[in-house]
């Protein structure tokens, strides 16, 4: 569909491709990956034609469609939503209206929202506006840049699941490495200003770069004793008559010699961030708490009525639900940037709360450098420190002396993150942080949370992030919590048993009458295709008791710890969480014993 043949581009001195090639094939799936700046953004750009390769070609195959997502800044326009998605399309029966409306659907948007302007929107439901009228137009190539940035769970999941079936090419960048495993078959990686493709999820792409630069250390370090043994040679005998002319030989085989070269190091951040003052064990409660919102010419939106929710230090939880379940009025109840209609938010001792939202205007100071807005915090954190972290989080060399008033939108984000965690409260609430970042500053952030001995809560749609984060998961579901201790891959495994259980519970259907004989075969593959699913079912369980068996060690070391004995609240905590993992691991092992019991019968009711 698409060939990419020996391109070259450079910026003023500055190479970004020399020979790179790409061969992309109908069907491909394809994610981009590489440091920021290294030009995954300028090859899209080219291949879309908005700019040129200094050398080299990119070919398209006769009357391919190519379709492309920016990251931000999505057009707006004065038309409705449903306009804007149909985009002019003529829609003789309906059918792709219907199909345009099930887009915005899937994608969070609501009927009552289908007739507003798009120029209403606010930026992220207008980009999922461009996103829904680019998945109707149905092009033979998909380029979606950060296409899950403006996204909640509830819509990657649908995404997700509309990419997995979409017949055309997909070629992405995203710094979601879930999604990224869930819809591409290859990893294209832009390294050394050439495309290298590995086969398989990011995981294995990791191990596979790994496995080449060992390799190549291995090659290169043998490659340095041959030369220093050759060159030893050279100086002992080129000046002795019986010698000297091996060594000649010698020297001139050494200067034929095609070095290998060692690539820079890719720069691994590690930042410890300063650690705030220790709280009591309750942090904060909301009592009682009711907040509704007002809708012109509708009736108030009751979001939470009589509502209870506490929280102790040290928790580090996530916050999932629908969309418009009231995550993110929690999290500003929380935070006390919202006010609740009636109740209370009582904070406990020592607690200072810190809120992290994309949408926070006002907060930080245009006439400011990054590097002034940065250092402005009562640590007096060293100059050197705050440029690192400032670098972590893409402002990288001279970029700390741009002025705050000409930051995008995704720069003042990251620039907020970056004043949060280098005077970090002991309680922070974050709402989406990963968006606008790239992979290693996402890495960095979760090694920085990990090693933060306050309490957080957060809402995500980065389930990486909060697998890697949360040691509970709050659903919120019509103003109600519910709990689950553990990460995301418990909370799923959690919602998908109590289906189960429902379907279940469900009234048994009327008895059928008995199928032809002819239908056999087609129950045989029914009851093979169950046996597969059952297999793959256990498998996952018997991970899933390794993985939570793995939870508990930890906890039940730091229990035995003496210094915590005269603590009860903890020791309490943490005996409370091991309980917990250990219910988890007896349920696991109950439905891995159902499993293996239903295939047995299955087994003995063939033989007879």
């Amino acid at each position: 569909m698409i060939t990419i043949r020996n391109i070259h581009k450079a910026f003023v001195s500055q190479a970004i491709f020399e020979g790179a090639s790409l061969q992309i094939n109908d069907g491909d799936r394809f994610a981009l990956v590489g440091p920021n700046g290294a030009g995954k953004s300028t090859l899209f750009k080219m291949m879309l034609r908005a700019e040129e390769p200094d050398d080299g070609e990119i070919l398209f195959k006769k009357g391919a469609a190519v379709g492309y997502l920016p990251q931000e800044n999505a057009p707006v326009s004065e038309r409705s939503v449903v306009e804007e998605t149909l985009d002019g399309a003529q829609d003789y029966d309906g059918r792709l209206g219907a199909e345009g409306k099930a887009i915005l659907m899937g994608l969070g948007f609501k009927v009552e929202d289908f007739d507003r302007k798009v120029n209403t929107l606010s930026g992220g439901w207008a980009m999922r506006a461009a996103l829904a009228r680019l998945l109707l137009k149905k092009p033979d190539l998909l380029l979606l840049d950060e296409p899950t940035n403006h996204l909640d769970l509830d819509s990657l999941f649908w995404l997700e699941d509309y990419l997995r079936a979409y017949q055309g090419a997909i070629f992405l960048i995203s710094h979601d490495r879930d999604f990224i495993n869930k819809i591409c078959r290859s990893i294209v990686a832009l390294q050394d200003r050439t495309l290298r493709v590995y086969h398989g999820d990011y995981e294995n792409y990791l191990a596979q770069q790994e496995l080449e630069k060992q390799k190549l250390y291995s090659a290169w370090r043998q490659q340095r004793d041959e030369i220093a043994h050759m060159e030893e040679f050279i100086a002992k005998n080129r000046t002795r008559a019986t010698t000297a002319s091996r060594a000649q030989s010698m020297l001139k085989r050494l200067e034929r010699i095609e070095r290998i070269e060692l690539p820079p190091e890719a720069k691994t951040v590690r930042i410890r961030f300063p650690q705030p003052v220790r709280t009591g064990t309750k942090v904060l409660q909301l009592k009682s708490v009711s907040k509704a919102y007002n809708v012109p010419g509708r009736e108030p939106i009751r979001v939470y009525e009589n509502f209870d929710f506490e929280l102790e230090r040290g928790q580090k939880m996530a916050f999932v639900g629908h969309n418009g379940a009231g995550k993110s009025t929690l999290l500003k109840l929380l935070a006390g940037v919202i006010e609740p209609d009636s109740g209370g938010r009582a904070l406990g001792a020592n607690v200072k709360t810190g809120y992290f939202s994309q949408h926070r205007e006002g907060i930080l100071d245009p006439r400011k450098t990054v590097l002034q807005e940065a250092m402005d915090n009562g640590r007096m954190n060293p100059d050197l420190l705050v440029r690192t972290v400032l670098g972590t989080f893409l402002f990288p060399g001279d970029n700390v002396y741009k002025r705050v008033e000409v930051l995008s939108g995704g720069e003042k984000s990251r620039l907020m993150l970056v004043k949060l965690l280098l005077d970090p409260p002991n309680v922070i609430l974050m709402d989406e942080p990963t968006t606008h970042l790239d992979m290693v500053s996402v890495d960095a952030l979760i090694a920085a949370l990990k090693e933060f001995e306050g309490t957080l809560c957060f809402i995500s749609h980065d389930v990486y992030f909060i697998n890697a984060l949360a040691d509970s998961v709050v659903h919120i579901e019509l103003g109600k919590t519910t709990v689950y201790p553990g990460n995301y891959d418990y909370f799923r495994y959690s919602q998908e048993r109590l289906s189960r259980e429902d379907a279940r519970r469900a009234p048994a259907e009327p008895d059928r009458a008995a199928a032809p004989a002819g239908q056999d075969r087609e129950e045989k593959r029914r009851r093979d295709a169950e046996a597969r699913k059952r297999v793959r079912r256990a498998e996952t369980l018997k991970k899933e008791i390794d993985y939570t068996r793995g939870m508990v060690e930890p906890l039940a070391a730091k229990m035995s710890a003496p210094e915590i004995y005269a603590d009860y609240a903890q020791v309490k905590e943490l005996g409370d969480k091991v309980r917990a993992l250990e219910a988890r691991i007896a349920d696991l092992k109950a439905e891995l014993a159902g499993l293996e019991a239903v295939g047995r019968q299955a087994e003995e009711g063939e033989s007879r």
